[in-house]
Parts: C-alpha cells; structure tokens; sequence
C-alpha cells in the first residue's frame, strides 16, 4: 500500500501545478482561444477524478485495517477468556451453551463436550434471571460453592449472557468455621439451692450437689465446652456457636434433667436457670449479656434459660412453678434503703399501670400511709375515671382520701429534682399509667411480682422484683413492717392492701405461699375485715349478667376455653377477667382465655390453674404476665383475626411444651 501512495504523488502534483499554470496564462493574456479553456478544463476534471479514486482507496485501506485490528482483539479476547483464572461460560438468553473455557469444563462434571447443551442441565440451581447484578449470587456445585456473576450483551442479533464463576469454596468454609466456633458464655444458677440444702439430710447434702453437678458436667462436655464451678449454686459455661445450636434445638433438655434429681425423702425438684450471652464481639461482652439473661430469667420465675442476643431475648422452659423463697432479709434490706430515699426527697409520688386493679391501689394506698408517718407529702397518680377498683377508690374518697390523688396531667407539674417516684405492681415502662411523669422523675423505685419482661424499667434506684411473691400487696405489707412499730398502718390501708392479695391469689386459692399467709395474718391483726373486703368485689347485676353471657359462649380448644365478645360494654375489663376465671370451674379445661374488642384492637385477659403457663401463651401474642393470670393486646388487629393467632399460640404452645410440663408434673 505504501508504494502505491508513492507512485501517484508525482503525477497528482504534476497535475495541479500545470492547472494552475493554465490558469494564470488565461487570467494573464485574456486570450479567447478555446483550446487553452479546453485543456484546462481536461486537466480539472482529471484532478477531481484523481481526488475521489484516491478517497475510494484510502477508505477501502481503512475499512480493512479496522477489520484487522477487529480479528486481533477477537482473537486476544478469546486467549483470555480461555486461560481466565475463573470458569466462565457462554450461554444464549434462552440457556443453550455456546462456549466456555478451561476451568469451567473440569468443574462442569468432566464433560468433554457441552455445546449446545442447556445450562440447566449441567448446573441445576443457576438463575437466568439474575443478571448484571454487581453483588452476584450463590450456588452450591459438585461441592463447590461458587458467587456468580452474570453480564449479558446485547450487541449481537442473538443476546449472550457470559457467567462468571468464582469458586470461593475455601473462604465460604472458613468464614463457617469462624462461625461455628464463635465462644458464647453462659452462667447457670441453681434456683433453689438453699431450699434443697435446708430440707436433705445432712449426709444427703453433698449427694444432691454432686448429681446436680455431674449432671452439668456431661451436659457441657457433650458440647465439647468448658464447664467452671464459681460459687456453691453457680457456674460459667463457655460453649461454642455450634454446639449452642444444638442445645437451642434441643430447648435446653438439661433443665427437665435436673428437676428429676430427687435424693431421700426430699421431694422438692431441684430447678435451674442459665443465662446465655450469644453473638457478643468479644468474651467480656458475651459474659456481661450472660449475666443479664440470667437476671431475666430469675425475674421471670427460674427454671429457664435465657438467651440475650444484640436483637433482644428467647426464652425456653419456664414449665414448672417459681420456688417460694422464705427469706426476708431482702425485704428488710430494701425497706431500709427506700426509707433513706424517702427521707432524702422533696416529696413523693406512686404510680401503677393503666387501669389500676385493687392489687395496684391497695398497694399504693399502703405504702401513702406509711411515707406520711414519715412527714412527707404523698400522692397517688390515678386515672380516676380509667381504673378497675372503682370501689376501693370511692371508699378511700369517702374516708378522707379526697387531696390523695393527682390527675396524670397535674401531676408533671408537681415534679422537683428530688422528687421520688414509686411504681407498683409493674416494672414495664409503656403500660404506666403515665410515661411523662416516669420520665420527668430522676429517682425511681419499682415494686413488682409480675415475671420479667423485655423493655422493663432499667434506670430504678431500687428495683425490688420478686416473682415468687404473689402480689405487690403482699411485698408491700412485707416492706412496712420493717417501717418501725411505731408506724403501722390502720384499719382502712390494711383492707385495701388485703383486697390486693385476695385478688390476684383468687381468695388464696393460686400463687399462695407461706409468705402470702403471714402477710395476710399481720394484715387481720391490723383489723383488716374479711366482709368488708368482700364487699369490695361485689358487682352489679349487669355486669354480672354479661359475665355469665361470656361463660355460656366460650368453646373448648385443646384443654382452653375462649370466650369472645364485641360488646362495648364499660366495664370490659372488668367482667372479662372475671370471666375467666369462672371459666376454670369447668371440667377439662387447664386454661382460660378471654378476648374482647378495645380502642380499636383485641384484648386478652387468660387465667390457668397452673397446669398451662398462660404466660409464655401471651408471650406469643406480644403480653406477659404470670404463669396463671396473664394478657396481651393486639393494636388494631380485628376479633377474629386476633382469635385465629390464639389458637396458632396454642398450638405452638402445646408443641413446644406440654411434654416436658407433663413430665415435670409426674404426669
């Protein structure tokens, strides 16, 4: 090409010299004669064809010099594609193999030859779908696991879709391991340790522990985990991920192990709780989320385990009842140190949750008496027109109690920075009665039996929770005694706070323990009066006309009995808990559960007699409780639907537990 350029530059520019000679003589002499005009004429023409001979060629040169380069870069691509470090293949869009390389090839099953075979046959689970995604996706192939990523081309008639394959086998396994052996610390206690030492005989003490200990001992060994005896009833269990799947799975079996330990004549059940800190960064974390599901679930009764994760709590177990426990050198510990904040503040305040039940206002009232024989202003912040002991708050009205409660809203107003609150008988911040005095009061008490639960009151001064006691009267009556003698209550607390203990023990028939009698003894040596306490439960004929309504309706599910109803009756809450306690009298049924429409939602109040624990029931359905008196509400969920998940948690409930209950029961 390059002689050719050559061999015609000299005749082009011979050309166009004597063209433009022509033309200056013409121009120069102004000559008429036509044979000048003529050759010049010739010679233009002959340079113009030259000009677009010569564009033709060189365009022609041009078009194959691209072409060249095109098969040059066509060929590297292919060179490259074939010793790529990774397998790629070649696919059209509707999955029939085109190409593919080197290392695609030996993974593909050893196939020698995949032209025209579809992608699926040879990789089952890949995506035609997912493609040019930058994050690509995962397979599983010949037990390789592959990331892969797929870029099509549309340059083409036909579409192509080119798979990259990066064989990331080694990091995914390793990545696993790392997983799989990530350490989480646990810390189990022994319930009821102190109990089991006071009733053994003295040659059976040490055989109790030692099965006791034995027992967890191969319990962590089987998860190949390390097992660290720190006090008498404690002990710090460091597992590793994989093996605390597997005890997940299993529900913590260990805790049914222990609880069938029986030495002598002893047959109290030796019961444990554990506490589990999971997906902590590091082992001083995990240890300290340890300790803190251990403390969940203690206050929710023992006998469970609790997992503490970054998301929250699960709990498993939780079956058997909470052991009563007889020493009150707590109590008489937190009596002395909420008389030190009460004498050290300005004023005090108590408070309860919504719709305060005669449990709530007998033990507010109580501890009102008490912090005014100790000189301080004292009030009760109550709903007066949404609470549910309506009678126990006109009485109190009618006997002097007028200046004794604050209006929420009047209440914020009366806060100081020495103001002390005491809330009773809850310790869950958003069921207050109101949240905006909680929060504009810096020193808090809570005074609690309910079990615990996730969201609980965190910033208390003093957090006295006892969920072996059987109400907040009953803790409350225990607190005052340590108040002095010369600080008794009179007639009026005293029957309020009896009131308490009578409804949440169902006239001590449930959740009773030595306890429960002696408080309720020191209450009648007060002057507390049977009768008049009675009266306080009385109802009118309506509503005792819509409770029984409610019992007639109820059906019986798997040992429960529901009952619904969309009435918008005002007293609600008030028959509906009643309701199902009435429900319990019938033959066959281990639990109760009733459900009414409220403010738009679903409400549930259950009751059990201890054979179900209705608290982990409306645990599901987002409530809480005790394991025999419990409820939930569901916002904005209709009846129906609200009734159909109850009998999903039923189910669940059953599948879960009633097994290890019955178990449990000796059943």
């Amino acid at each position: 090409m390059k002689s050719k350029v050559w061999l015609f530059k000299p005749i082009f520019y011979m050309l166009v010299i004597l063209s433009v000679v022509l033309t200056l003589l013409t121009g120069l002499f102004n000559t008429s004669d036509r044979t000048l005009f003529y050759v010049e004429a010739a010679l233009t023409i002959t340079v113009i064809l030259f000009v677009i001979i010569r564009l033709r060629n060189i365009q022609k040169d041009i078009k194959s010099f691209l072409q060249n380069m095109g098969q040059t870069l066509t060929s590297a691509q292919k060179e490259t594609l074939t010793s790529f470090p990774i397998p790629v293949l070649v696919a059209s869009r509707k999955g029939e193999i085109i190409w593919y390389n080197t290392l695609f090839q030996k993974s593909a099953l050893g196939q020698d030859d995949m032209y025209g075979c579809n992608i699926d046959e040879i990789i089952p689970n890949i995506d035609m779908d997912h493609l040019a995604g930058s994050e690509g996706y995962e397979i599983e192939f010949r037990d390789h696991m592959f990331t892969v990523y797929a870029v099509e081309s549309l340059e083409r008639e036909t579409p192509l879709v080119v798979f990259y394959f990066n064989d990331d086998t080694k990091l995914k396994k390793t990545a696993q391991e790392f997983e799989d052996t990530r350490p989480s610390v646990g810390v189990i206690m022994i319930d009821n340790c102190e109990e089991l030492q006071q009733a053994a005989k003295e040659s059976e003490r040490a055989q109790l522990t030692g099965k006791i200990e034995y027992l967890l001992i191969q319990y962590v060994a089987a998860s190949n985990g390390l097992l660290k005896k720190l006090e008498r009833d404690k002990y710090l269990m460091v597992v590793e991920e994989k093996s605390l799947r597997t005890m997940l799975d299993n529900r913590f079996d260990v805790l049914d192990k222990v609880r069938e330990i029986v030495v002598g004549d002893n047959q109290m059940p030796a019961t444990l709780s554990i506490g589990i800190g999971r997906g902590a960064t590091n082992l001083r974390d995990s240890e300290q989320m340890a300790r803190q599901a251990l403390e969940m679930a203690l206050g929710r009764g023992g006998d469970q385990a609790a997992v503490r994760t970054a998301n929250g709590y699960e709990f498993f177990g939780g079956v058997s009842k909470g052991i009563e426990k007889r020493t009150k050198v707590k109590t008489r510990i937190v009596a002395s140190a909420l008389m030190e904040l009460i004498e050290g503040s300005d004023n005090v305040m108590l408070m309860g949750h919504q719709f305060a039940d005669l449990d709530c206002l007998g033990a507010a009232v109580g501890l009102l008496k008490g912090v005014r024989m100790m000189g301080k202003p004292v009030s009760i912040v109550l709903s007066k027109e949404r609470n549910l002991a309506q009678p126990l708050y006109e009485r109190l009205i009618n006997n002097g109690y007028e200046d004794a409660f604050l209006d929420p809203a009047m209440a914020v107003g009366l806060i100081t920075k020495k103001t002390l609150l005491i809330v009773v008988d809850t310790h869950i911040q958003h069921i207050l009665e109101s949240e905006e005095v909680y929060k504009a009061c810096k020193n808090v008490v809570v005074i609690d039996h309910h079990r615990k639960m996730v969201g609980h009151i965190d910033r208390a001064v003093i957090f006295y929770h006892e969920p072996y006691a059987s109400s907040a009267s009953e803790m409350v009556t225990e607190l005052l005694q340590y108040f002095g003698d010369n600080r008794s209550i009179g007639r009026l607390e005293a029957e309020a706070l009896l009131a308490g203990i009578m409804l949440d023990t169902r006239n001590f028939v449930l959740r009773t323990g030595v306890r429960t009698f002696e408080a309720a003894a020191y209450l009648r040596k007060l002057g507390a009066d049977t009768v008049e306490v009675r009266k306080l439960f009385a109802n009118t004929m309506e509503s005792y006309q819509h409770k029984t309504q409610l019992v007639s309706a109820a059906e019986i599910y798997k040992g429960c009995a529901v009952a619904t109803t969309s009435s918008n009756n005002e007293d609600i809450k008030l028959v509906a808990p009643q309701a199902a306690d009435e429900l319990l009298g019938i033959n066959g049924v281990d639990a109760s559960f009733v459900m009414y429409e409220y403010e738009g939602g679903t409400s549930f109040s259950a009751r059990s007699m201890g054979a179900m624990n209705v608290q982990l029931i409306m645990e599901k359905m987002g409530g809480g409780g005790h394991q025999t008196m419990a409820g939930a509400q569901l916002v904005g969920i209709p009846l129906e639907d609200a009734r159909q998940r109850l009998f999903q948690a039923i189910d669940e409930y059953h599948a879960e537990n009633v097994a290890k209950q019955q178990k449990a029961l000796g059943q």
